[in-house]
């Protein structure tokens, strides 16, 4: 008769704790707890509510992972220099901005975060600012002002593309190294609020706001040059994306009205996810990767504090096993 060891390749544990990394296909009796436990994937994305932001605002920017985001600027009335930080459950503020200002672009890490362009409450904005986990220091300035601007990248390595410079829209693209910005071919559709993701090398841009018209374009960037891909299922602006060129997450944005609706890319097509945000919004911000998302901010009526988790399909998660 088989065993469960013979198949599985290890033995039934009776732990005080959860596993810290436990493999799919693990079973395990917590003690503590007093219920069995295994570890499987997920068969649907789905969306979690989690820690709020400590000022709600709409129009932010965002750079990190899930569990390791820092959301900063936004629209609170003002433009706002706030910055937080979250670490997979709740945000901390900590030191501001130097200029405070909405619909700017984001690239990077919680502890290496890249703040671009926006809006200052007066005028367009090609300030560029570098966090380093704990305070904000200036860079050279974008060669294009602009707000409504998309990123991708890291602090050393970001890529700055689209926006408003107002009264017009542009698909001006900007590489940082970590110094200064130099000027790249052009986006063939020319967007403001639209969304990002990936590295400088190979990135993503998609959805966004034309003359008149949400959009639903999708464009890919080798490093040189834009090319036209699959569009997405629905059309909006001012919405979020996390993740990479071949592997990204598009999720709320304005229709009008707003919506929490979610889109998974693989580097071809678009599918609409059966799970949206529990809180349908726009001008939120977002961060992670596909299977592993944060969205938090924006507004509707109000401006938001709402944060939310993803976990894709596919993702390892720990279930507790029920009997009858």
């Amino acid at each position: 008769m088989a065993t469960y060891k013979g198949i599985q390749g290890f033995s039934i544990q009776n732990l005080s704790a959860d596993p810290s990394n436990p493999i799919e296909g693990q079973v395990w009796y917590n003690s503590t707890s007093n219920v069995w436990k295994v570890e499987e994937a997920t068969t649907v994305g789905a969306w979690a509510t989690s820690g709020s932001l400590n000022t709600a605002r709409a129009s932010l920017g965002g750079a990190g992972t899930q569990t390791a985001t820092v959301g900063f600027g936004g629209d609170v009335g003002p433009p706002s220099n706030a910055t937080e930080e979250y670490n997979g459950a709740t945000w901390t503020t900590v030191n501001p901005m130097n200029t405070g200002r909405l619909s700017m672009g984001g690239a990077g890490t919680q502890t290496a975060g890249l703040a671009f362009g926006g809006y200052t409450g007066t005028a367009t904005s090609g300030a560029t600012e570098e966090y380093d986990g704990n305070s904000w220091s200036s860079g050279n300035n974008m060669i294009t002002s602009r707000r409504q601007i998309a990123g991708a990248g890291i602090q050393t390595a970001a890529l700055g593309f689209g926006g408003d410079e107002t009264p017009t829209y542009t698909g001006a693209t900007e590489k940082y190294d970590g110094i200064s910005w130099t000027s790249s071919n052009a986006m063939n559709t020319a967007r403001s609020s639209l969304a990002g993701s990936g590295i400088q090398t190979a990135a993503l841009g998609f959805g966004g706001y034309n003359p008149g018209t949400q959009s639903n374009a999708t464009e890919e960037y080798d490093g040189t040059s834009w090319a036209n891909s699959n569009n997405m299922n629905t059309a909006r602006t001012a919405l979020a994306g996390a993740g990479t060129q071949t592997a990204a997450l598009a999720f709320g944005g304005n229709l009008p009205p707003w919506t929490g609706a979610t889109e998974e890319y693989d580097g071809t097509n678009w599918t609409t996810s059966p799970a949206s945000l529990n809180t349908a919004r726009y001008g939120l911000a977002g961060s992670g990767t596909q299977p592993s998302a944060l969205a938090f901010g924006g507004d509707t009526t109000g401006f938001q504090t709402a944060t939310e988790e993803w976990t894709g399909a596919g993702a390892a998660v720990t279930k507790t096993i029920t009997v009858s």
